[in-house]
């Protein structure tokens, strides 16, 4: 016992090579931290995705970043067109002549670097929707050399030759690009390949997106149509064909008789009928004298004919106008919601009908034709699956179960949250504490930049997501029908061109 108490009692010496060697092995480990940090933080500036915005101020036109910074200074006299906000190519306007209305373009990038410098004009391919919003391709634009036009990618990569004479778009259908040559025209998509060979007098569409085909008229004035997938469906014999999708039947005009024929030309409906407007689950919505119902496949009357309009909402209910006022009825005719609305839609993904009153009140109805929730909609988000109302002066979130959530639990990326007290607006962090006072007269959630407005006495500035005043309220933005900022720059009233500025 002794001898072992002796024992450790010398054995209280430091071993100094041990000492020094976990000494260095901390100072490796500090060192691989420190190394692995600004490793990791070089790799995520690397891999940082910049979304790009057109800038106007000082009367010249520019581009920020997301953050609000800016990338390309003010210095053109017309707007630059960014086709693609996810992708550095910017369209700039220059040596713009107005007597003689002459022009030239060219691709730049964020490091205002020219690009696509072998075409001598470059273009955004522009289109509009049948509300008249304005938007643009995203994956193609148009190039121009030795007065020959073709195709490239937003990567500059070739995917059409120079060699027509011209290219425009289908009017309000995308990734569908009318192409001429030798003055008749075809038909290509963004992929550069030719889906009708250029050799009709003109193309239409047949429904309201790519997907449903394309109508030809040929030099004799005939009509036919093409799949989207290059098959003829119908040869151009037809003296016309309407332009509504039936999905596998065609309401054409053949001697001055309008009936609807199948893929086969043959005819399945002759007389019943003014027009067709749609196909459902049931047969076809139909017009005649001016009034809506439905009928079968064999002509058969299945929804009288005595609506002001008739729309198929999902499989058996149908969204119907009566009296002037909108409401639901069933296959049979039945009403299932009564006819009280000015308005009335379906949101397939949410599985709610969406009615307005004409006090535009918002009603959001479920699958069993109840009101589930009421107030003016804001938003119905079917990617994070909530809905968002405008309840008595403050916004209110439900999930598609109708439950309502707070704003911390559905807005999971945000840093502020925005909370009302005494009819002031303010903002909390994630743990509920208050990082801006409730100061504010109406303030808006973080956007998903990073940015809040906020309104003070009638005019409006922006906090960041640390809730600090970026710009205090200055802005008179009352006949903006869209409040939003990214940095010191807010969004213009003019919402088709999609840019920011500071006036």
């Amino acid at each position: 016992m002794g001898r072992r108490g002796k024992r450790y009692q010398t054995e209280g010496k430091l071993n100094y090579l041990k000492v020094f060697a976990v000494i260095i092995a901390m100072a490796v480990v500090v060192m691989f931290v420190y190394i692995l940090k600004d490793v990791l933080a070089q790799q995520k500036q690397f891999n940082q995705g910049y979304e790009y915005f057109s800038l106007y101020t000082t009367n010249k036109w520019g581009v920020i970043n997301q953050n609000g910074e800016e990338v390309i200074a003010p210095s053109y006299r017309e707007m630059i067109i960014i086709p693609n906000k996810s992708k550095d190519v910017f369209l700039c306007m220059y040596n713009i002549n107005e007597n003689n209305e002459t022009y030239q373009t060219k691709a730049i990038n964020s490091k205002n670097e020219q690009i696509f410098m072998k075409y001598q004009q470059i273009e955004a391919l522009e289109n509009i929707d049948k509300n008249g919003n304005v938007w643009y391709e995203e994956n193609v634009l148009k190039v121009r050399n030795n007065n020959k036009y073709g195709l490239i990618d937003l990567n500059g990569r070739e995917i059409l030759p120079c060699e027509y004479e011209d290219i425009t778009v289908l009017k309000g259908i995308a990734n569908s690009f009318i192409i001429k040559r030798n003055n008749k025209l075809g038909l290509t998509n963004e992929n550069g390949s030719i889906i009708i060979e250029p050799s009709y007098n003109e193309i239409k569409n047949l429904g309201e997106t790519y997907k449903e085909g394309y109508i030809t008229i040929n030099e004799e004035g005939k009509y036919g149509v093409v799949s989207s997938t290059k098959k003829q469906i119908l040869e151009n014999k037809y003296d016309e064909i309407m332009q509504v999708y039936l999905s596998d039947s065609y309401l054409v005009k053949e001697s001055d008789k309008t009936k609807l024929i199948n893929s086969s030309g043959e005819a399945v409906l002759e007389s019943g009928f003014d027009e067709i407007k749609s196909k459902t689950r049931n047969g076809f919505i139909i017009v005649k004298d001016n009034l809506y119902g439905e009928i079968d496949i064999k002509g058969q009357e299945t929804i009288k004919t005595q609506y002001q309009d008739l729309k198929e909402a999902k499989s058996g209910i149908y969204i119907a106008k009566l009296n002037d006022k909108y409401g639901l009825i069933d296959k049979d005719g039945e009403t299932k919601l009564l006819f009280d609305y000015e308005g009335i839609i379906y949101n397939e993904e949410a599985k709610v009908f969406i009615a307005e009153d004409k006090e535009y009140n918002t009603s959001i109805i479920d699958s069993d034709y109840n009101v589930k929730l009421l107030g003016i909609l804001s938003e119905i988000n079917t990617q994070e699956e909530y809905i968002k109302m405008r309840v008595q002066d403050e916004y209110k979130y439900y999930n598609f179960k109708f439950e309502e959530k707070s704003n911390t639990e559905i807005l999971k990326d945000n840093k502020i949250f925005l909370i009302k007290e005494d009819n002031k607006y303010g903002f909390v962090n994630k743990k509920g504490k208050k990082i801006v006072d409730c100061i504010y007269d109406d303030a808006t959630e973080q956007n998903e930049y990073g940015f809040a407005a906020v309104k003070k006495n009638g005019l409006w500035g922006v906090v960041n997501a640390e809730g600090k005043e970026v710009v205090a309220p200055k802005y008179d933005l009352s006949n903006n029908l869209i409040i939003d900022f990214i940095g010191k720059w807010h969004l213009g009233q003019d919402l088709n061109m999609n840019y920011y500025c500071d006036k």
